[in-house]
């Protein structure tokens, strides 16, 4: 298993994993292989999930000569995987090549970067919220490439949990993580594993990931 225990959050360790993320990471990289990384980050993470929070079963198989026993995830088709707009769209698309059955929630949030950073927080907008039933035996997989602050993935949070059961697993998931934002994460929802390709230096006065890999949504979308 590819994933190791750092403390604060566990770290995908996987060797492909660690490539894509240095390609994604490059100024030289351009928008099609940006986007295309960040899809297979996702599947690269969504195997690293099944093979770590995820238990098999046996079962009967029977092949064109005769029956024998194999294995099977348990709960495969009881996932829920929540984008966060937008610049996860990709990475929710990889883990979708390894979770194809999964129930998918969509929240649009994003910080308030003209009103700046205060005590390492921005003050988060909410637009838009579609989520399906979470049930006690789902996996949520809440995903973000950018772990920054946690302001957004704390705001997403609280809509994810509210009025909903306790899940088996849930999983917060992202490509980059700041060290602040580990740590409020989990203060603030100790129930979550923080999942994440990397736990980076520190946050810049923008409140940016250093040495990150700048902004996910404008080099995934082409904006600015």
């Amino acid at each position: 298993m590819a994933i190791e225990d750092r403390g604060d959050a566990y770290l995908v360790t996987h060797a492909f994993a660690r490539h894509t993320l240095s390609t994604l990471r490059s100024a030289e990289t351009e928008q099609v292989e940006f986007r295309k990384g960040l899809v297979k980050l996702g599947r690269i993470c969504g195997y690293e999930i099944i093979d770590g929070h995820m238990e098999t079963e046996y079962v009967s198989v029977q092949t064109p000569l005769e029956a024998t026993m194999g294995e099977r995830v348990k709960g495969f088709d009881d996932v829920v995987i929540v984008n966060v707009l937008r610049a996860a769209t990709p990475f929710v698309e990889g883990l979708l090549k390894a979770f194809p059955r999964a129930r998918q929630g969509v929240i649009s949030a994003s910080r308030d970067e003209d009103a700046g950073m205060e005590d390492g927080e921005f003050p988060i907008s909410v637009d838009y919220v579609k989520l399906p039933e979470i049930r006690e035996e789902d996996t949520v997989i809440v995903a973000d490439p950018m772990l920054a602050t946690g302001s957004t993935l704390c705001a997403v949070l609280d809509h994810v949990l509210t009025n909903a059961p306790d899940p088996e697993h849930l999983i917060v998931l992202s490509a980059v993580s700041a060290p602040d934002g580990l740590v409020r994460i989990g203060e603030e929802f100790p129930e979550a594993d923080l999942l994440t390709v990397a736990i980076d230096d520190h946050l810049n006065d923008d409140g940016f990931i250093v040495p990150g890999l700048g902004d996910a949504g404008d080099r995934a979308f082409r904006t600015t």
